[in-house]
């Protein structure tokens, strides 16, 4: 077996730095919000503007009991919120950084991807 390389004082700043296990446990949680392409489209529609239920159904192609359900994960994990007019339902990205995460993948994607796939990026 080798022996590690790093001295213990860097090891030790290293150890120092590393998020906690339930913080990685809570950005597991948030990444998986991104794990799903229609849920993924859903981010991507309502970063562009407030939606409600059957606008999302009509845009992607959905039916609203499939869109109501993913809003309720997306909702429940705090990426959505709502607002009421009348009996209607609107719903908008809590917060900028959830679609500029998405940006970030997507910029990643485009530096990796080979030149035939960009395309389907």
């Amino acid at each position: 077996m080798e022996e590690p390389v790093v001295s213990e004082s860097t090891a030790a700043l290293i150890r120092h730095y590393l998020p906690s296990n339930a913080d990685l446990s809570d950005m597991c949680a948030f990444f998986s919000l991104f794990s799903d392409v229609t849920r993924m489209k859903m981010i991507s529609a309502l970063s562009i503007a407030e939606l409600c239920v059957s606008d999302i159904a009509m845009i992607l192609g959905l039916n609203q009991t499939t869109v109501s359900h993913q809003l309720k994960l997306l909702r429940d994990a705090g990426a959505v919120s709502t607002r009421r007019e009348g009996k209607i339902i609107f719903y908008r990205i809590v917060n900028r950084h959830i679609a500029d995460v998405m940006m970030t993948g997507a910029i990643y994607l485009c530096e990796i991807l080979p030149p035939e796939r960009k395309r389907e990026a």
